[in-house]
C-alpha cells in the first residue's frame, strides 16, 4: 500500500511538472503584445480588457522584459505597475 502511495505522488509531481513546462513553453515572449497596453502606461487611461488579456498572456516573460535597456523603462513605469494592479496581474519578483 505503501509503495502504491509513493508512487502515485511521484506520478503526480511528475505531472505537475511537465504542465509547468507546457505552460511556458506556450508563451511567446514577445513585446509588441502589449501594445494594446501603450496607452494605459504611458497615460491615466484605463487599460482595456485585451490589454489585460495580453498582460497576462506575458506575465511570464516580464522579467526578461525588465532585463531589455529598451523595454526597462516602459515596463518598469509606475503607470504599467498600476496597470498590472488594475489587471490582477501583479509584476512577478524577478
Amino acid at each position: 500500500m505503501k509503495i502504491a502511495y509513493v508512487t502515485l505522488c511521484v506520478v503526480f509531481v511528475l505531472l505537475l511538472l511537465s504542465e509547468t513546462r507546457v505552460s511556458m513553453a506556450a508563451v511567446n515572449c514577445n513585446p509588441l503584445e502589449l501594445s494594446s497596453c501603450a496607452s494605459a502606461m504611458t497615460t491615466s487611461n484605463p487599460p482595456t480588457a485585451v490589454c489585460c488579456s495580453k498582460l497576462k498572456e506575458q506575465r511570464p516573460c516580464l522579467c526578461q522584459y525588465l532585463k531589455d535597456p529598451k523595454l526597462q523603462k516602459l515596463v518598469n513605469s509606475p503607470n504599467a505597475k498600476k496597470v498590472a494592479a488594475t489587471c490582477g496581474s501583479p509584476f512577478p519578483t524577478c
